[in-house]
């Protein structure tokens, strides 16, 4: 159910709740009403009889006359019984006033109640004895109620009909807002991260936009970085093979074709055997020294047969025989020779080219790297510091070094954090999970 039917339904049950309960509300305080006005009636018109009656003998034609013109009259019956029995009605407008605005009879029971009948005797001026007869009659004032009544439920439903004709509008603007986001997202799901969402005049509905503004920016610049860095890698791809194809050229070729022109001279009778195989043992001991070179920068043996560690002390031995004015420091824990070799070739890869981002670009004077793994959670922790020249962290993610070493990282589902400040040197911090 979409949301606007289901806040609809919402109000309404509420409205429905609201007129039920002002119903009931209505008829009770239009039944406590009607009680009190017709009792009010009644005393009053008491006291005036026994004080009219009490001061001196009245005059029938006349006292008839000025009763029947008095307005609290209006909600009761007031009748003259004569001597001779015959009975006289004085209270006669309002029957008309009920006749012309009658209420309906479900609303008369819900709020006529049960009303006592009174009966006065009355002297007149020639000494006959009368009698009143007092009966409430609240139909007039009943039907004033009913008006009333439905002009307080004509308020309300009107009030809820322009509530909800509001809630509607609400929901028009609120909607269209909605399907402006989702058909940005669904330009986002096809990689279009330069589309962005205007300005909303709800708060909210902005706060949303800026919010997905922001992450496509984020989106945007990570596509733009992993594009060049997959430009990258291919030119790192490519030069390695020129490499490849270029010591092949120049080392194996000209090496292979010297042995076979040696080859070919030690079939003459008078040749130098012992020169010639002299010499065919060197370009060969050349050869296996530029194998085994090549061998190493494409992937180092050492790290298959003889682990993580060794691996590494060989290349800190590498640096410190190279790099005299650095002072290295490996503290490395031996379990780390027991983690999956998809994880050590990324986290060699990373040592590596930290080492050589802070021999190339650090002057450094000191390196420390940490890698030891801990048992709960079963992780795996690196930590390179150096005491270099660090740099600005708004600029880190220039460089394909640090990028890639990241990427390595996020491969394996681990945490890559750099710390640097400007003459403060810089650390590298990630943490791999080996589970």
């Amino acid at each position: 159910m979409s949301l606007r039917n289901q806040i609809s339904i919402r109000i309404l049950f509420f409205s429905l709740f609201i007129l039920l309960l002002g119903g009931s509300v209505s008829i009770w305080q239009a039944r406590q009403a009607v009680d009190k006005e017709v009792d009010s009636s009644i005393n009053l018109v008491l006291q005036l009889i026994k004080i009219g009656t009490e001061t001196a003998k009245i005059h029938q034609t006349a006292w008839i006359y000025h009763l029947s013109s008095l307005e609290q009259t209006r909600h009761l019956t007031i009748q003259l019984k004569m001597p001779s029995n015959e009975i006289i009605n004085i209270s006669h407008q309002s029957q008309l006033k009920i006749k012309n605005n009658p209420s309906p009879h479900w609303f008369t029971n819900l709020v006529i109640g049960q009303y006592l009948k009174v009966e006065h005797p009355i002297k007149t001026f020639d000494n006959k004895i009368l009698t009143l007869v007092i009966q409430a009659n609240p139909m007039d004032e009943i039907a004033e109620v009913w008006h009333e009544t439905v002009a307080f439920f004509t308020a309300i439903l009107s009030l809820i009909l322009l509530t909800f004709l509001a809630v509607q509008l609400v929901f028009n603007k609120t909607l269209r807002t909605i399907q402006s986001i989702v058909d940005h997202l669904n330009y986002i799901e096809t990689g279009d991260y330069q589309k962005r969402l205007p300005v909303f005049a709800t708060q909210e509905y902005n706060d949303i936009a800026l919010a997905i503004n922001h992450m496509t920016g984020v989106l945007y610049t990570t596509q733009q970085q992993n594009h060049a860095l997959t430009q990258h890698s291919l030119k790192i791809q490519e030069d390695e093979r020129q490499w490849l194809s270029q010591e092949l050229h120049d080392q194996f070729g000209q090496s292979l074709t010297a042995i076979k022109v040696m080859a070919v001279t030690a079939t003459h009778e008078k040749s130098d055997t012992q020169q010639i195989t002299t010499t065919i043992i060197e370009i060969c001991e050349h050869l296996i020294t530029i194998v085994r070179s090549m061998m190493k920068q494409l992937h180092p043996l050492m790290l298959t047969e003889l682990g993580l560690k060794a691996t590494l002390e060989d290349l800190v031995h590498h640096w410190r025989a190279n790099t005299t004015q650095i002072s290295f420091k490996l503290h490395c824990d031996e379990a780390v020779d027991k983690i999956d070799p998809s994880i050590v070739i990324h986290v060699f890869r990373v040592i590596q080219e930290s080492l050589t981002n802070i021999i190339r670009h650090a002057n450094a004077n000191q390196v420390t790297i940490h890698l030891n793994i801990t048992p709960s959670p079963n992780t795996l922790h690196l930590l390179i510091t150096d005491d270099g020249q660090g740099c600005n962290l708004t600029h880190i993610h220039s460089g394909f070094g640090l990028l890639g070493m990241e990427e390595r990282i996020k491969l394996l589902g681990g945490d890559f954090k750099i710390d640097s400040e400007i003459h403060k040197g810089m650390k590298i911090i990630a943490q791999i999970p080996l589970e």
